[in-house]
């Protein structure tokens, strides 16, 4: 693959031509190849007449889905620069050219020594480390010490990052430049932005944490004296600066050595001297007031769960080609989160086009074929996003004899609600093909528990009707683009029609729509009505409206907030189906494999029902979708079982466990690190209140008996938006085994012997307390 080394030399190239003048100094990201074994993200400073600084990584991300096996590249790297050490990187060279003729530039770990401030940097991860780079900087003079971060997003971390950088400049003073990467990383991360300037402890600047817009640049004026004031009123900070060991001055370029080990006591930090200023003049300072301090701004954890996978999906929608998503739309708690989350997509959009953002602009036109002028006011921003979610969201109810007429109705209500194109139909009669077809292979005939039917009869059955919705999600995400009359424009133009009559699959699809193939015209395709009646293409038109209903087979449109969707010519494109299983029910297991827990991307897949639940609350309010409450109100169920006067199957009835209990039993598993023992001793303090010491051990032993049952369910799951630390996805975050002992013999046994051990010493105190009394 020759693609990553040549970006690696083209792009700095680029930046250098670009230049920059006196007020402005670049610091940014690229990959560094410096010796054979180093080819990881560095840091580059560029000053007018002074090139690139490029500074290695010294730790990598290794928290969370940083155990993302970046460690043996980064463990490359890190012996090669020790920290403390500087040498001299041969430039490529078209960067050469770019650089009026510079053929070197040091590389490594040091500080620039300008004409009126000193600047380093230090790399991600190297925050949240115990030895931080920024104290030892500050001690030996930085003044600006700049971040380029790959941060994820998970819920409730932005506060961490806060924190941490209030607390590096609290205690030793200085300015902190915070970057980090904002959009979808091509996979299960979410880079959430938020670039902030911070002056002794106080944010100055802060941008944006979610948004559709792909470059924001956040600025701040700041005095440096107020630094160095700072810095001269702690009296420990002056006694550590000075105790430090002295930093040698470097002309460049320069190298020293030092141990490899990032853990050792650093040496010195190598000072680079340069004449270039960075501040303005002294002239300006009557008339260029420094920024104030600001409250920073934190979102909710129900508008994050609104935001972050909303920029996800419109990421992973405008890079793939496709032309909208495709949600089985149940109306319960999940399916109608996503959808309420493609409508906050809308809303982001609309809101972006109307501030006069082109890029958003042109991708929403390429998608749906929709011009949205710019400025609009806000009623006019609800009815774009009305009319994008109409091109873009398809929402479909299947409905078996099972399915209640409330879920029905809700999950109508909320398409309508959001603008969705929407279908209700009734797959009762694939279920009972199927159901046929094993009668006449084996002679047998399975029934559900209510009609006397065993276990395996009865989840069988509720698995044939799971399994048949996935293979329908795909069969409309595939067709209803044709159906619909789209254009279904790809990356770089309309998808490719079929050709002389031949079909392609529909990855065949998706690989057309990413090379951006352009059309080719022809005819589009019959729609065949019940009883074999077809109407031909430019037949009656389909009515204005954002909702259809499948009656007898035949596709009628309703009316809805869409509006606009009227048929267009063509018939390429391709949807991409969204998946709704929460990660509770990941870890418990509870969902069918190969059902629509199978989908394209899953924007849940990471996020608990507890938080979900909160998330539909909020959503019935501030987003504009107010069935929504309805749907938080009513009880979690499947609805693959019959319905009696005296039964109706609910979710934590057939889990065994609530959805708060899955939710804890998550964190501890994952985040605390317990196994089963050391969560049976944890709860038993956690629940002493409400549940007796063999309660809790049956608690746990069901819970881990399911969680090993269902672990082989994990391979195949859907990629999911990471946000929680919990996650059991074992893809790149949770590399664990898939094949237990679901018996746990030693673990539960131990948990035995410790309620026999308690119930022991509960017996002989209570014996004592009654001889006592007597």
């Amino acid at each position: 693959m020759r693609g990553p080394l040549p970006r690696a030399r083209h792009v700095p190239a680029r930046l250098g031509v670009l230049g920059c003048n006196h007020h402005q100094r670049r610091y940014r990201r690229h990959p560094v190849r410096h010796r054979p074994t180093s080819g990881a993200p560095g840091r580059a400073l560029q000053l007018p007449r002074v090139r690139p600084r490029p500074s290695d990584r010294a730790a990598a991300a290794q928290d969370g889905p940083g155990e993302r096996r970046q460690l043996p590249r980064d463990a490359l790297v890190r012996h090669v620069e020790a920290s403390g050490a500087v040498e001299s990187a041969r430039l490529p060279p078209v960067v050469t050219a770019a650089c009026e003729g510079q053929r070197e530039a040091p590389i490594g770990d040091g500080v620039l020594d300008l004409l009126d401030s000193t600047l380093a940097s230090e790399t991600c991860e190297e925050l949240f480390t115990p030895l931080a780079p920024h104290i030892r900087l500050a001690l030996a003079g930085a003044e600006v010490v700049g971040n380029g971060s790959g941060s994820h997003h998970e819920l409730r971390k932005l506060g961490t990052r806060v924190s941490l950088i209030q607390s590096a400049t609290s205690k030793a003073g200085g300015v902190y430049l915070y970057a980090n990467q904002k959009g979808c990383d091509g996979g299960r991360l979410y880079y959430d932005g938020c670039a902030m300037v911070v002056v002794n402890g106080q944010v100055v600047a802060q941008g944006a944490q979610f948004s559709v817009v792909d470059v924001e640049v956040v600025i701040a004026t700041v005095d440096l004296d107020q630094v160095a004031s700072y810095r001269g009123a702690i009296s420990s900070l002056r006694e550590q600066a000075s105790a430090s060991a002295p930093a040698p001055s470097s002309s460049f370029p320069s190298s020293s050595s030092s141990s490899s080990s990032s853990l050792s006591v650093s040496p010195p930090i190598v000072r680079i001297p340069s004449d270039i200023p960075i501040c303005h003049p002294p002239s300006t300072s009557l008339t260029l007031a420094t920024s104030r301090p600001i409250q920073i701004h934190y979102h909710c954890p129900e508008e994050e769960i609104a935001l972050g996978p909303a920029c996800w999906l419109w990421d992973y929608l405008r890079r793939s080609g496709a032309s909208g998503f495709l949600l089985p739309l149940s109306g319960g708690a999940d399916s109608s989160s996503v959808a309420a989350i493609v409508g906050s997509m809308c809303q982001l959009v609309a809101k972006a086009i109307a501030g006069g953002n082109e890029q958003v602009q042109r991708d929403a036109e390429r998608i749906t074929g929709l011009q949205l002028a710019a400025g609009a006011a806000e009623e006019e921003q609800k009815r774009h996003a009305a009319l994008l979610a109409d091109r873009i969201l398809h929402t479909i109810y299947m409905g078996t004899e099972n399915s209640s007429q409330a879920t029905k109705s809700r999950a109508r209500q909320l398409a309508s609600e959001i603008g969705a194109w929407h279908v209700d139909m009734c797959i009762d009669t694939a279920v009972a093909a199927v159901v046929a077809l094993f009668v006449a292979v084996t002679g047998l005939r399975p029934r559900y528990k209510l009609d006397g039917g065993t276990s395996a009869e009865n989840l069988a059955l509720q698995n044939i009707q799971a399994r048949l919705r996935m293979v329908l999600a795909f069969l409309f995400a595939q067709l209803l683009p044709w159906v619909r009359g789209h254009r279904g424009r790809g990356v770089g133009g309309p998808v490719e029609k079929e050709k002389e009559g031949k079909v392609g699959s529909r990855d065949d699809q998706v690989q057309r729509a990413a090379e951006g193939a352009e059309a080719e015209g022809g005819e589009g395709g019959e729609r065949i009505l019940e009883g074999g009646e077809a109407i031909p293409e430019g037949g009656e038109a389909i009515p204005e409206g954002g909702e259809a209903i499948a009656e007898g087979g035949v596709l009628k449109r309703g009316k809805g907030r869409g509006g606009g969707s009227e048929r267009r010519g063509g018939g390429g494109g391709f949807l991409l189906v969204l998946g709704s299983a929460n990660v509770d029910e990941a870890l418990r297991g509870y969902l069918t494999k190969y059902d629509c827990s199978s989908a394209d991307i899953n924007p849940i897949g990471g996020i608990s029902k507890t938080d979900l639940r909160r998330f539909l609350r909020w959503a019935a309010v501030h987003l504009g979708f107010p069935s929504l409450a309805d749907v938080e109100a009513a009880p979690p169920t499947a609805e693959l079982e019959p319905i009696r006067e005296d039964y109706v199957q609910l979710d934590e009835v057939d889990m065994g466990m609530t959805y708060e209990e899955l939710s804890l039993y998550g964190r501890l598993r994952k985040v605390v690190r317990c196994g089963p023992v050391a969560m049976f001793q944890h709860l038993c303090h956690e629940w002493r209140e409400r549940l007796t010491v063999a309660q809790v051990a049956e608690k746990v032993k069901a819970f881990f008996r399911f969680y090993s049952m269902n672990r082989h369910k994990m391979t195949t799951l859907t990629p999911a938006y990471h946000a929680e630390n919990y996650s059991p996805e074992d893809n790149r975050f949770d590399l664990r085994q898939f094949l237990y002992n679901v018996r746990w013999p030693w673990q539960f046994q131990r948990i035995d012997a410790l309620v026999e051990e308690h119930e022991a010493a509960a017996a002989a105190a209570e014996g004592a307390r009654e001889a006592g009394g007597a």
